[in-house]
């Protein structure tokens, strides 16, 4: 009945709307094409349209400990520094490293097998005291049990003698058939994670040699297990103890190389995480900021070394661009999660909870870091659309940190996504004139009534400082004003 009333000069004057507001999207559209080379619509529909994808998440390689360090740190305050969805990840990695499908067959194995699925923490302790037989339990209870990290260390080292055995049986079996090959991989994830951790226990114990030496024999005696990260506790422990020349050694092996897509731009293959790119920059900070003054920089330039340097902290920034503001302390520190966003900040977080302490011990090179850091933003200005070395930044990092990160911690969120006033006025102006015209095919008579009264209102102050004009200037002049 409605579409039966309308005039053909409403649908002329909706037609005529429509392509004005079409022609002047055009218009804006071909500009920003030939000014930044990108679709502006594109970009919209990338940056805030598009569903959210799905990011992955990483093993925090430098965890802290459940029971030792971060129950201890909800008696203090009352707080929770894990989040449900963390410890969920968690009791994943547990079941996946440490079962398999013979446990069965062995009872304290089974039992283990039904602990770590337990989410009640006095449940799955409880239960590893049942299973005292397998190495899995004491992992559980040095994790989880142990109040401080000498307690943690002598259960790890109680796993450790019962790891190795289990290790040494299924490695005589493993070419037996796929069960007994299972079984070798787990008893292997094991022995891994139990001398990774008993190195970590050292490492917080103040033993640091021994911790490099625990961490160089596992690399050596198991390579290819590269899922545990154990470089990044090695080139920790190596900058605690100011070895510089094996701290780079250890880079060394993570160089990235170049690799080149379709199109005409290059990009660098990603590294393995902030810390080699943050390590790295501290790296060729060191030998330059000591020396550094911006106000000489900018009278002279900037030398060799300190260009190098400079590139280096871009390079670092530009993975991950959260990582400045807790090194420059512009934002408080938390407890790093158990599991981390690359690039995103919870990785910020992990990585400047540890390395703080190295980047003020290297004199200078803070000062470096907060005159040059931000200059990174400039080259990257679209970082969602096209990366300078590094492939564009993922848009998915702050609803993975929301869910890791505790409720208290405010998100450090990169870049700021608000939507650009164009497609407010757009989205305003349509919205506007579409209920304009649809209430002056309704009520025509009222809607008249309406515009004159608006009207008159909008020029009632003209006419009122009209006639004070004319009340002030004389008759004539104003006759002769009003023919010019």
């Amino acid at each position: 009945m409605f579409l039966n009333t309308l005039t053909p000069k409403f649908y002329v004057a909706l037609t005529g709307t429509s392509s004005l507001i079409s022609g002047l999207i055009l218009i804006f559209e071909w500009w920003y094409f030939r000014k930044y080379g990108t679709s502006f619509i594109e970009q919209v529909s990338v940056s805030h349209l598009r569903p959210l994808l799905e990011c992955k998440v990483w093993r925090n390689p430098l965890n802290l400990f459940r029971g030792a360090e971060y129950n201890r740190y909800t008696w203090v305050t009352g707080r929770e520094p894990l989040t449900y969805y963390d410890m969920n990840l968690s009791a994943q990695d547990h079941q996946t490293f440490f079962t398999c499908d013979s446990d069965h067959l062995r009872p304290a194995d089974a039992i283990m097998q039904k602990a770590w699925r337990e989410r009640n923490p006095q449940a799955r302790i409880s239960a590893a005291h049942d299973a005292l037989d397998c190495a899995t339990a004491y992992i559980l209870l040095a994790e989880e049990e142990a109040t401080t990290i000498m307690e943690a260390e002598r259960l790890f080292k109680q796993a450790l003698k019962a790891g190795e055995g289990c290790y040494r049986r299924s490695q005589q079996l493993q070419h037996h058939g796929t069960q007994y090959e299972a079984q070798h991989r787990r008893d292997t994830n094991v022995l891994v994670y139990i001398k990774r951790r008993l190195a970590m226990c050292s490492r917080k114990l103040g033993r640091t040699r021994e911790a490099v030496k625990m961490m160089r024999d596992l690399m050596k005696e198991f390579p290819l297990l590269s899922m545990f990260n154990i470089h990044e506790n090695l080139l920790e422990s190596l900058l605690e103890l100011q070895n510089y020349a094996d701290v780079q050694a250890v880079l060394a092996k993570f160089k990235p190389t170049l690799r080149f897509p379709l199109n005409c731009d290059f990009y660098i293959s990603l590294p393995k995480s902030a810390t080699i790119c943050y390590t790295a920059a501290l790296l060729k900070a060191r030998a330059v900021s000591d020396k550094f003054s911006p106000e000489a920089a900018s009278r002279r330039g900037l030398s060799t070394a300190e260009m190098n340097a400079v590139e280096a902290i871009h390079r670092a920034v530009e993975f991950n661009p959260h990582v400045p503001k807790y090194l420059l302390e512009m934002k408080s520190l938390i407890l790093p999660p158990e599991h981390i966003l690359k690039r995103g900040d919870s990785e910020a977080i992990a990585y400047a909870f540890f390395h703080l302490q190295h980047w003020k011990r290297v004199e200078g090179a803070l000062n470096l870091l907060h005159c040059t850091w931000e200059g990174t933003f400039r080259m990257i200005p679209y970082p969602l659309e096209k990366g300078h070395l590094f492939y564009p930044y993922p848009i998915c990092t702050e609803t993975a940190d929301r869910e890791l990160l505790p409720m208290f911690h405010e998100v450090s969120v990169y870049p700021k996504k608000e939507l650009p006033f164009f497609i407010l006025f757009t989205a305003g102006l349509c919205s506007f004139t579409a209920m304009l015209a649809l209430l002056t095919h309704q009520f025509p008579e009222l809607m008249g009534v309406f515009a004159k009264a608006f009207l008159s209102t909008l020029f009632a102050p003209l006419n009122f400082i009209m006639e004070k004009v004319e009340s002030i200037l004389p008759s004539s002049l104003w006759h002769q004003l009003t023919r010019i």
